[in-house]
């Protein structure tokens, strides 16, 4: 399991270290929007561009426009630390989808980064890497949720849950679920991928389909979270880069 970076953010910005990473690793930072809510507020004029500032502006909730402006403000003081320039300076764009070749694939920038972001109310979680990456987070479901979709899961992942407890299939349906959707976010095809594909499985230790290395990440009690690493062409991560 990773355990992350804790990203701190004051009213001046970030005064941490760059995304690093060996081998291939990521490098994973966890944001809490909640104690950032007020510096991120103040600094969003300033970094985040006109695309940006427009989506915070049509979410409903203002819990949901604070995590979003945390996520975005640190997403670029980081990616700013690690290419040498402002923050407002970096270019984000979108590569092509592998399954429809439309302009909605992995997001990216210039600088030979790889990275990914997710965020759910109370938590944002991003991931940085040489390689492609993805990484999702996501609070625990209720029971009645983990049973209504595990059908659309791969057979022996909806098998698996089916087996437990039914007070023990949140827990192992957010695993699952992030699991995938780190993965389907890193081979750039998101959701869309289809969550019947391939098996990561529902129990302690996550199965990395080929190419990938999926592995879960430390976050707070009532969350789950997972990263996914392209191993193609490298040997698979090891444990050096900040696991516990």
């Amino acid at each position: 399991m990773y355990q992350p970076h804790v990203f701190t953010l004051t009213e001046d910005g970030y005064r941490g270290p760059a995304p690093s990473w060996s081998s291939g690793a990521p490098s994973l930072w966890l944001v809490d929007p909640e104690r950032a809510a007020e510096a991120a507020r103040l600094l969003a004029p300033k970094i985040l561009d006109a695309s940006e500032l427009a989506r915070v502006e049509r979410l409903a909730f203002p819990a949901d426009r604070a995590c979003y402006t945390a996520a975005h403000v640190a997403l670029r003081l980081l990616l700013g630390a690690r290419q040498g320039i402002a923050p407002e300076a970096v270019r984000l764009t979108r590569e092509r989808c592998p399954s429809c070749d439309g302009p909605h694939g992995r997001p990216a920038t210039g600088g030979g980064t790889h990275f990914s972001l997710s965020h759910t109310r109370g938590v944002a979680l991003l991931a940085f890497a040489g390689v492609p990456v993805g990484v999702d987070v996501e609070r625990l479901p209720e029971a009645r949720v983990a049973t209504e979709v595990a059908g659309h899961l791969h057979p022996a992942e909806a098998a698996e849950l089916a087996a437990l407890p039914c007070e023990e299939r949140p827990a192992a349906f957010a695993r699952v679920w992030t699991r995938k959707e780190a993965y389907l976010k890193g081979e750039g095809t998101g959701l869309a991928g289809g969550l019947h594909r391939e098996h990561v499985g529902t129990g302690p230790r996550p199965l990395g389909p080929p190419g990938w290395a999926v592995t879960d990440v430390a976050v707070p009690a009532g969350y789950a979270a997972a990263v996914a690493v392209g191993t193609a062409g490298r040997a698979s991560v090891g444990g050096a880069d900040r696991r516990k």
